[in-house]
């Protein structure tokens, strides 16, 4: 029979875990910080020090561990990305034909979008004349090789169309109609006669140009002057590793990690106001534009692995293979909840102890010491196949009073973040520059830094900006995420 986690007084609930936060917008009792009794006849024993029975509750790090922050002064944020070198067609038609010497095909695929300040528009085919080419059969019946001689109008054919001479003698075989994906076609080279013209026409790099909005983030704690002429101490450990004695101070405190983690949350979460949503429509000083996040871009323009984890190395081979016809980065580590992570250790366990992993009844005794009185460590940090991948607990999915929990369609389990930099055309800088993958833009300028901003006003605690006999303490951040080559990121979903 299977067991049950049973808490205090054999609760199968077990104890639960508080989702209100304790702070409040204004003083309370529930918000003082010791509640004792002291009109009993008998004192009680008090603790001085708080227990801190949560731990660490700050979920913020991901980004600081895989990013930069870097200043931008402007309301918006564009980067150019680098498109394919090579071109490969995939969708393309031709009527049927026997022993073709000369095969007439019909681009159908999307084709180079309109682009007027470099000349090109909508329909370009990126093929010339004289280049050779690869004819491969979609139902895998056959590969050709030939010459282009003709492409588009410049042929007297329609803007989608090229023509392609044979090198075999047998010619082409095959074709169901122009408007069928029949073939597929790559460029591998070219071949021109001697004493002959040079290429003609040239090919524009083509480049995807990406562009995001900062928002403006904001908090505030407030206390009146009435409370702060009444000090308790209580020692406190706070959660970026500072100890010492706070009093009414502790919750502002605890409003800038709160702050702090909204900051991080904010740009994994964001996503673009659409046209006629409520939040643009919004009244007052709440909402704009909204802003990409960084599961938006990587779920609109990058991988999302769903249905479930992957817990098989078929798996991975399948996610491998994808990573192949992206980028190709040869590090990448993956966040993870802790059920995907148990998920990839029992893989890994199973593999070790297999015939595959070269151990025996799931053991690997002899190896940098290790026998059978050791504590054995069912955990890995990571793992090898054609790539490297290194494994990370990511708190933001664990919290319970965050992603914690959540299932269902769309659940986020985890993602795969690759490491390292890439090379990118800053349209601020006018040059190519080196960045993160994952990097934050913060409004600033030589008057104005805007990365995180904190001011008191009020007439208390020092503070004389205004008749209002409370301290205020104001927090402000404006910023977005930038997601670089999100075609190299994996999402995991349920």
């Amino acid at each position: 029979m299977a067991g049950q986690l049973l808490g205090p007084n054999t609760n199968p609930v077990g104890p639960g875990f508080q989702l209100q936060p304790a702070p409040q917008q204004v003083p309370l009792a529930t918000n003082y910080i010791t509640d004792f009794n002291f009109l009993n006849q008998y004192l009680p024993d008090t603790y001085e020090k708080e227990f801190e029975r949560y731990g660490n509750r700050t979920i913020s790090s991901f980004l600081r561990l895989v990013g930069a922050e870097l200043p931008s002064n402007s309301d918006l944020v564009k980067w150019a990305e680098q498109g394919r070198l090579h071109t490969k067609y995939t969708q393309c038609g031709t009527a049927a034909v026997v022993a073709g010497d000369n095969v007439t095909f019909d681009i159908n695929d999307a084709l180079v979008p309109d682009r007027a300040a470099t000349g090109l528009t909508a329909g370009t085919i990126a093929i010339r004349v004289g280049q050779t080419v690869v004819v491969s059969k979609n139902d895998g019946t056959g590969e050709f090789k030939g010459i282009v001689t003709a492409v588009g109008v410049a042929g007297g054919l329609n803007a989608n169309q090229i023509v392609v001479a044979f090198y075999n003698a047998q010619g082409f075989t095959g074709g169901t109609g122009a408007g069928n994906a029949d073939a597929t076609i790559f460029i591998y080279g070219s071949e021109f006669k001697k004493g002959s013209n040079g290429m003609q026409g040239s090919l524009e790099a083509e480049d995807e140009i990406f562009d995001n909005s900062p928002i403006i983030i904001k908090d505030k704690y407030a206390v009146s002057g009435s409370d702060m002429a009444q000090i308790g101490w209580i020692e406190v450990t706070s959660e970026n590793g500072a100890s010492g004695y706070l009093w009414y101070l502790k919750s502002e405190h605890e409003t800038r990690l709160r702050f702090d983690d909204y900051l991080e949350t904010a740009m994994i979460e964001a996503v673009p106001a659409e046209a006629g949503s409520g939040a643009i429509a919004a009244g007052g000083d709440v909402g704009n534009k909204g802003s990409e996040g960084v599961f938006h871009v990587v779920e609109n323009r990058g991988n999302v692995w769903a249905g479930g984890n992957p817990t098989a190395l078929a798996d991975f081979d399948t996610i491998i293979s994808r990573l192949d016809k992206q980028g190709a980065i040869e590090e990448n580590v993956l966040f993870l909840n802790r059920q995907f992570g148990f998920d990839i250790d029992d893989m890994l366990a199973e593999l070790n102890g297999s015939a595959q992993g070269g151990g025996a009844n799931g053991t690997s005794y002899g190896l940098f010491d290790n026998d059978e009185e050791m504590a054995l460590n069912l955990g890995f940090t990571g793992f090898r196949r054609g790539y490297d991948f290194y494994k990370s607990d990511w708190k933001y999915l664990n919290d319970p009073t965050m992603r914690g929990g959540l299932t269902g369609t769309g659940a986020v389990n985890g993602m795969l973040v690759p490491a390292g930099s890439t090379t990118v055309y800053d349209q601020i800088l006018g040059k190519n520059a080196k960045r993160p993958f994952l990097h934050v833009r913060y409004r600033a300028s030589e008057t104005e830094d805007r990365r995180y901003k904190t001011w008191i006003t009020g007439s208390a605690g020092g503070a004389a900006t205004s008749d209002l006999d409370a301290m205020e303490v104001n927090f402000l951040s404006e910023r977005c995420v930038c997601t670089m080559g999100a075609n190299n990121f994996v999402i995991f979903q349920s």
